[in-house]
């Protein structure tokens, strides 16, 4: 991974200057396949992560120096060891603008989980990253929990950032916040800005996987899809500009939020597993377990 995909990193790092000589030890819960881990081990950072899917912790586990353990994290989860750092993305469904926004209601809220964490392990510092719907319908929930934050004696600091000004080829619009003790502040976001040509322009014709090329079914109901969204450039991967946002529905159907490239006989087909990993900045010797869902 590039240091330009988290350059907040080593905004922490100067937070935690004054807690401990030596590596800092990262508890990151949510931890997923190890993305946001795997940011903080190449700036130095030594990770554990806990992960309810055993495929996902499978990727952490053999692709990171740091250790995750196959748990589901709960308001009653018990962390005995120390840790300078906690990190995690709550899952952002039942705030994003793209599923229900059931927001607390919702069974799949992380928030009572990590609030318990903080409280438990009280890191020197602690980051955690979310949908920007949380500063729109969600803002009132979103004060609740800073408020929490606040009085367990942190300092706040958030912000919306695009990860296409950090050197990602992607529009990845997330909030980001981070609580700290004093000494944090946010980078500026002004990286040149990389392009989809640039991050996969080298796997576009040499990629080969006819299950994933549309039929023209597919290509019809895309084309219904635009014209009744009032779309009025295709919605296909455009090599000159970053993608637009990765979601979790790259796999089957097409639908408004898959990516596709267009091939040079003028076929399209859904981007492949590396070609997704690259738009997100995993580095190629990142391997992925389980299956493609």
């Amino acid at each position: 991974m590039q240091e330009s995909t988290v350059p907040y990193v080593k905004h922490i790092d100067t937070a935690l200057k004054a807690a401990s000589p030596i590596a800092y030890n990262v508890l990151d819960i949510f931890a997923g396949c190890g993305g946001l881990s795997l940011g903080f081990e190449a700036n130095g950072f030594q990770t554990f992560g806990y992960e309810m899917l055993a495929d996902a912790a499978e990727t952490y586990s053999s692709n990171l120096t740091g250790e995750c353990a196959i748990k589901k994290i709960t308001p009653e989860t018990q962390y005995h060891e120390r840790f300078d750092v906690v990190i995690g993305g709550p899952p952002c469904q039942p705030f994003s603008v793209g599923g229900h926004q059931k927001g607390i209601d919702d069974e799949r809220n992380g928030f009572p989980s990590f609030l318990s964490a903080i409280r438990q392990v009280q890191p020197s510092v602690f980051l955690f990253e979310n949908v920007r719907g949380m500063l729109y319908s969600n803002k009132w929930y979103f004060e609740e929990i800073c408020q929490q934050l606040r009085s367990e004696g942190y300092l706040l600091d958030y912000k919306l950032l695009n990860a296409v000004d950090f050197g990602v080829p992607q529009n990845r619009e997330r909030l980001f916040v981070v609580g700290h003790k004093g000494g944090f502040r946010f980078p500026d976001g002004n990286r040149q800005k990389m392009t989809v040509g640039e991050a996969i322009g080298d796997l576009i014709e040499t990629t080969h996987d006819e299950k994933k090329i549309l039929t023209a079914s597919m290509d019809r109901y895309v084309a219904n899809y635009e014209k009744a969204s009032h779309c009025i450039t295709p919605r296909d991967l455009h090599i000159h500009k970053p993608a637009r946002t990765l979601t979790c529905r790259n796999i089957a159907a097409p639908t408004g939020d898959m990516q596709r490239v267009k091939l040079s006989d003028g076929r399209r087909r859904r981007i492949s597993v590396r070609e997704a990993a690259r738009l997100q900045s995993f580095p190629d010797w990142f391997t992925f377990y389980g299956t493609e869902t």
